[in-house]
């Protein structure tokens, strides 16, 4: 059993309770009561891609902990289906999602939130091993924000608003927001924007490294799926070394990481992915990965 098999066990032994499944084609996608609409709608149009839209527009797809458990599940089905190379997820036009479900955070105490799911959901969320690529239009606030955080690649369309508003409810950021963002754009922004709550734009967005792309706000979901096509057709092996490697730089020194980056380097020459792509090469033809 792999670390993420075993962390999604041990946050399904930990929930408190379980939702009603859809039909397959929708398998994890939990329910809500009033509507009877999935959390997140599955889509499996683009041949190795899967595409995840949070769909809780009503509260604009704020992240309650059964939305987050859904997107684990969905994850795991993801993680274990050798079909699918990469994960798309997206919100809509207006918004990505608006931030955790305050109606849900309210109820919560202080012995209540020591005992949350929420931060062994995050975990797995962040032990997912394929490429995870966020299409984001409109806000992406406080969890929703830590959600793109989480995401390896994020193109944003030009309506896109980040910010961690946390500060405005005297409280902070508590999945990951001071620590991914500081990480990513430094101490010194971090700090405004986290004790300001201030507003990024999808400009100042791409100019500090939240996003690698900026598009028409139409457009996003067609690039980061493009984008995820171009991915899913090169050697999974390859690719999830990748992801390993460059999430790795912040927990390891520049010697720990050149010396496991050397290791993966000989390791995939023993794959034979390797050489059918040193083949297609030499015989000037596009190489077919397959994962092994």
């Amino acid at each position: 059993m792999n670390k993420w098999d075993e962390s999604v066990m041990n946050t399904a032994k930990q929930s408190t309770s379980q939702a009603q499944t859809t039909t397959e084609s929708q398998v994890g996608s939990k329910l809500t009561s009033a509507q009877a609409q999935p959390l997140i709608k599955v889509s499996h149009d683009v041949a190795g891609v899967m595409l995840l839209s949070l769909n809780r527009p009503e509260k604009r797809n704020a992240l309650n902990n059964a939305t987050l458990q859904a997107l684990v599940e969905l994850l795991h089905q993801a993680e274990k289906d050798s079909a699918i190379k990469v994960v798309v997820l997206t919100g809509n036009l207006k918004c990505f999602a608006a931030g955790a479900d305050l109606a849900e955070l309210a109820q919560m105490d202080a012995v209540a939130l020591q005992l949350d799911i929420r931060p062994s959901l995050w975990e797995c969320i962040d032990r997912f091993s394929k490429p995870m690529i966020a299409a984001v239009n409109g806000y992406a606030l406080g969890a929703g924000f830590e959600l793109v955080l989480h995401c390896d690649l994020v193109i944003c369309g030009e309506n896109a608003q980040f910010a961690l508003p946390e500060i405005g409810l005297g409280m902070l950021p508590g999945a990951g927001g001071t620590q991914r963002l500081a990480r990513l754009v430094g101490q010194q922004l971090c700090m405004r924007w986290a004790m300001t709550g201030e507003m990024i734009d999808a400009k100042l967005a791409l100019q500090h490294g939240i996003c690698s792309q900026v598009v028409p706000s139409a457009l996003t979901l067609e690039y980061a799926m493009n984008l995820a096509k171009k991915i899913s057709l090169q050697a999974p092996l390859a690719i999830r070394v990748i992801k390993q490697s460059v999430k790795s730089i912040h927990e390891t020194s520049l010697s720990q990481g050149l010396k496991s980056e050397r290791q993966n380097f000989v390791w995939l020459a023993a794959t034979q992915d390797r050489q059918e792509g040193i083949s297609a090469f030499f015989e000037k033809r596009k190489p077919i990965f397959r994962g092994k």
